[in-house]
C-alpha cells in the first residue's frame, strides 16, 4: 500500500455544501508573449523617445519628463495588437494613435501651464519622433515574432465542433493568421457528409458522442464550440462530456452561460469567442503567479533548510527505507508528475490501487504519525515548486489510482487539473482535509477547487497560507 497525500487533503465531516465564494474579480490576459509585447510597443516607444530627447537637450532625465512619460504611457497602454495589418496600415495607425494621444497631452498641458517645463525642441522634435519610433518598434517585433513564438514550444493543437459557417470562418482565419499558436486537426459534427462543406478541405474527425474519445486521442488543447444557440440541450451534453477532460473549452456563438470557468470575451485570429473552462494563469496572471511561488518557496526553503535536515536525519534513522517518498500524481492538464514526501509510512508503493490512510493505519511510522499531524513531511514539495511542478495554492495532487476512480464518478473531475496542483488549497482550508472516504466529500473537495479557478487573485492565495498555517497550528484531522 501507499503512502497517501493529506495535508490540507481530505474532509472534516461535512456535507457537501456549496463553496464560500472567495472574493476578488477574475482577470483575463492575453496567451503568449507576442501579444503581450504588443500591448507594449506603442507606450514605451513613446516613453523613451521623450527620455532619448531629455538625454539629448537637457544632459539628464528630469523629474518633468519623468512626470510626462508616466502620464502618456497610462493614456496610451495598453497599445493595439495590429503585427497583422499591412506596413502601410501600420504606419498609418501609428500617425493617427499619436495624433489623439499628443492632442490631449497638449490641452493637458496648456491647461495646467505644465506645457512651460519642457524646451520648445524638446515637444517639436517628440511630435515626429514618438510615432516613428512606435512604427519602428513595431516592424522590429513583427521581424521577432517567429523567434518569440518558438519560445512557447509547438502549437496548440484544437478543434471546431460545428463545421457550420461561423465555424469554417473560426478555421479560414485560424489558417490564415501568421501569428497563431493553434493548430487545427480537424471539426466534429453531428450531421451527415453530405449537408456538410467538406470541400475546403478540413478534416472530419467524428461525431459529438465520440468527441471526448477524439479530445484524449489528439491531444487537443483548444475547443471551440461554434453551435447555433436553439441547440442549447445539444450544447449543454458537449460540455457535460468534455468535463472528463483538460482542454480549454470557448464558444464561438453569442450566447449566455451560466456556469463558466474564467469565463471572459476573447479573440482568436480576429474571431470573437467566449471562454466557458480555461486557466485563470494567462499571461499576466500566469507571471504573478510563478513570481510568487518562487520567491515564497525559496525564502521558505532557506528559513526551514535546519529543519529538513533534521528530518531527513531522524527519518533515516527511525526506521528502514527511502527518506524522500516519491508519488505519481497528476499535475497541469493532466500530465503526471512526480511528488515529494518525508516518508512517513513502512511502505512506498505506488501502484495502481492506493489505499488511504487512516485514522490508526499499522503503516505509518511512529515519526510518521507526527509528521502527518503537523503536515511536516510536506516540506519536500516546496521543491517541487521550484520544479515548476507545483503552485503553493492551488487544487491538492491526488494519486493517480485516485483521479481514474473519481473522473469516472464525479463530473468535472479533471477541470481541476487547468491549474497546478497546491501544497494547499481552498479548499483545505474550508474543512476538506484528510481522508475522503465517501463520494460526496470528495464532490466537495471538487467543488471549492473549481470556485478557486473561478475567483483566483493573488489575494485570495494569500489568504489561503495564512488560514493554512493557522489550521495546521491547530487541526488534528490528518492521519
Amino acid at each position: 500500500m501507499p503512502e497517501s497525500s493529506h495535508l490540507m487533503d481530505g474532509p472534516v465531516a461535512l456535507p457537501s455544501a456549496a463553496p464560500k465564494r472567495p472574493a476578488g474579480p477574475s482577470t483575463a490576459g492575453n496567451d503568449n508573449l507576442l501579444s503581450q509585447l504588443e500591448a507594449f510597443v506603442g507606450p514605451v516607444a513613446y516613453v523613451l523617445s521623450l527620455w532619448a530627447l531629455s538625454q539629448y537637450f537637457e544632459g539628464a532625465i528630469r523629474p518633468q519628463y519623468l512626470v510626462l512619460s508616466l502620464v502618456t504611457f497610462a493614456i496610451s497602454f495598453p497599445g493595439a495588437a495590429r503585427l497583422q495589418a499591412s506596413v502601410a496600415s501600420l504606419a498609418g495607425e501609428s500617425v493617427v494613435n499619436w495624433a489623439w494621444t499628443a492632442s490631449l497631452l497638449l490641452l493637458m498641458g496648456w491647461v495646467t501651464g505644465y506645457i512651460n517645463a519642457f524646451p520648445e525642441p524638446v515637444l517639436y522634435t517628440w511630435l515626429w519622433l514618438a510615432p516613428l519610433g512606435k512604427f519602428g518598434a513595431a516592424v522590429a517585433l513583427r521581424s521577432m515574432a517567429p523567434t518569440l513564438l518558438s519560445w512557447h514550444g509547438p502549437a496548440q493543437r484544437a478543434l471546431i465542433v460545428g463545421m457550420n459557417e461561423q465555424g469554417l470562418a473560426l478555421a479560414n482565419s485560424i489558417n490564415a493568421s501568421a501569428y497563431c499558436r493553434i493548430k487545427l486537426i480537424g471539426f466534429v459534427d453531428n450531421r451527415s457528409d453530405e449537408r456538410l462543406d467538406t470541400n475546403q478541405g478540413y478534416a472530419l474527425l467524428g461525431k459529438h458522442e465520440q468527441l471526448a474519445d477524439i479530445v484524449r486521442k489528439h491531444n487537443i488543447k483548444l475547443i471551440y464550440l461554434s453551435l447555433p444557440m436553439a441547440s442549447q440541450p445539444r450544447i449543454l451534453h458537449v460540455l457535460d462530456e468534455l468535463k472528463d477532460t483538460t482542454a480549454s473549452i470557448y464558444f464561438v456563438p453569442d450566447m449566455f452561460v451560466t456556469d463558466l470557468i474564467q469565463g471572459r470575451a476573447a479573440a482568436v485570429c480576429g474571431t470573437s469567442v467566449i471562454s466557458v473552462c480555461e486557466t485563470p494563469f494567462k499571461a499576466a496572471n500566469g507571471t504573478v503567479k510563478r513570481i510568487s511561488d518562487v520567491v515564497f518557496s525559496l525564502v521558505i526553503l532557506l528559513l526551514i533548510f535546519p529543519i529538513l535536515l533534521a528530518i531527513a536525519a531522524a527519518v533515516k534513522w527511525t526506521s528502514p527505507g527511502p527518506i524522500i517518498f516519491k508519488q505519481r500524481r497528476y499535475g497541469l492538464d493532466g500530465e503526471e508528475i512526480l511528488v515529494y514526501k518525508f516518508r512517513s509510512m513502512s511502505v512506498t508503493e505506488d501502484g495502481g490501487t492506493i489505499q488511504q490512510a487512516q485514522k490508526n493505519d499499522t503503516r505509518i511510522t511512529p515519526l510518521g504519525a507526527f509528521l502527518r499531524r503537523t503536515s511536516l513531511d510536506e516540506l519536500p514539495q516546496f521543491v517541487n515548486v521550484l520544479q515548476g511542478r507545483m503552485s503553493i495554492v492551488g487544487p491538492r495532487p491526488h494519486a493517480v489510482a485516485h483521479n481514474e476512480l473519481y473522473r469516472k464518478l464525479i463530473k468535472g473531475y479533471m477541470v481541476r487539473h487547468k491549474v497546478k496542483p497546491g501544497i494547499t488549497g481552498w479548499a483545505q482550508v474550508n474543512g476538506y482535509r484528510g481522508e475522503t472516504d465517501t463520494l460526496d466529500k470528495m464532490q466537495g473537495r471538487i467543488d471549492y477547487d473549481l470556485d478557486y479557478l473561478r475567483h483566483w487573485s493573488l489575494q485570495l492565495d494569500i489568504d489561503i497560507i495564512i488560514k493554512t498555517v493557522r489550521l495546521v497550528l491547530k487541526d488534528q484531522k490528518a492521519y
